[in-house]
């Protein structure tokens, strides 16, 4: 498991969304399955009824969310603009080893080496991803 995967178990626990894929990594589209006959066509729409409607994912609030964390774990931490607060306050490792295990994952092309450029980068991806898979976070705080 990732470490942007281990930020969404920490933040919308329970039902916590896969991030979607970088455009880097779209899958390539599958194959057409193969239209059913016409007798097993009706027992398809009568299952397709008798299966009941997804509830449409509801918005996390990411904010109100890491500012409970913070208030329960005592700490003073600023996660709003430091990658390194907002992994210490999930719980993850937040080494340079670990940051740059991230930016690999979430496919940075900058100079590594160059850790605040590279933690400003980090930070507002990561908010990206999560304001994409279903969570509210504030518009500062994205692209």
């Amino acid at each position: 498991m990732g470490i942007l995967s281990n930020i969404f178990h920490k933040i919308f626990p329970g039902s916590a969304p896969k991030p979607a894929p970088a455009p880097a990594q779209a899958q390539a589209p599958k194959p057409a399955a193969p239209a059913p006959s016409a007798p097993a066509a009706p027992q398809a729409q009568a299952q397709a009824q008798a299966q009941p409607q997804a509830a449409p994912m509801q918005q996390v609030d990411v904010e109100q969310i890491l500012n409970d964390m913070q208030k329960s774990s005592g700490q003073q931490l600023n996660w709003r603009t430091s990658i390194v607060d907002l992994l210490k306050l999930l719980g993850l490792d937040s080494s340079l080893a670990a940051r740059k295990e991230l930016a690999a994952e979430l496919h940075y092309t900058g100079d590594t080496s160059d850790s605040a450029t590279m933690n400003i980068w980090l930070h507002r991806q990561v908010m990206n991803k999560l304001a994409a898979n279903g969570g509210k976070v504030p518009a500062d705080l994205r692209d």
